[in-house]
């Protein structure tokens, strides 16, 4: 069975949001928020101290967007993964790697500079110049969305999950009433779903049961 290491709401969401889209059967195993703080021996097990870590067998795997994709494929084909061949293959694979590569990690920078680093090593202006980043991106989803209620068309994939949970995290940072009115029906609409609201239900769930605080992860300092 498939263990997922997770912290609330943390990019591990990711792959949660995906597992129960597909209705496999999962291990959920939670962490305080950062783990290589504040859950010094789960460094044994993931040197890193990062989420997600997908367990599977011999298989061991850190990159949330990866780990989608893996979990869209690793049984064959599923309505989260688009094959080599289709139509809007190459744009499945830009979508993926567009939610991860260019719309959370300006979010971390904004993250680190604006709330988890002490007060004397806070750098609003980064803060700032980062957080105009994020949204001019935004401004590359709203075409796709104009005609279509997924980013590859009428079916939800492993790539709405990635861009969909960097929407999550700026809606976390209070930037959602900043979104282009595409995008914003689009989160909206992604936030309705039933895998989304079971991976909510399951990480509360299971954080509640672990002893673990319920505070999402980018809101911990």
């Amino acid at each position: 069975m498939v263990t997922l290491f997770h912290c609330m709401s943390a990019r591990s969401f990711r792959p949660l949001w995906t597992l129960e889209e597909l209705g496999l059967e999962y291990e959920l195993k939670m962490l305080p928020f950062p783990p290589r703080m504040h859950a010094r021996p789960y460094l044994d097990v993931n040197p890193l101290g990062t989420v997600p870590l997908l367990l599977d067998g011999e298989v061991t795997m850190t990159e949330s967007a990866a780990i989608c994709h893996y979990l869209a494929t690793r049984d064959g084909a599923t309505r989260l993964a688009i094959s080599p061949g289709e139509p809007e293959y190459g744009s499945f694979l830009n979508w993926l790697h567009f939610g991860e590569a260019t719309l959370t990690f300006p979010q971390t920078i904004m993250l680190r500079y604006g709330r988890f680093e002490p007060i004397q090593r806070r750098l609003p202006q980064v803060e700032e110049d980062y957080r105009k980043w994020f949204l001019a991106r935004l401004k590359g989803i709203a075409p796709v969305l104009a005609g279509r209620p997924y980013l590859c068309g009428e079916q939800l994939t492993a790539a709405d999950i990635s861009v969909g949970y960097a929407l999550m995290l700026a809606d976390y940072l209070g930037l959602a009433e900043r979104f282009p009115l595409a995008v914003q029906d689009y989160w909206k609409r992604l936030q309705k779903g039933a895998g989304f609201q079971r991976a909510l239900a399951a990480q509360l769930r299971a954080a509640q049961e672990q002893g673990v605080s319920i505070t999402p992860a980018p809101m911990a300092t």
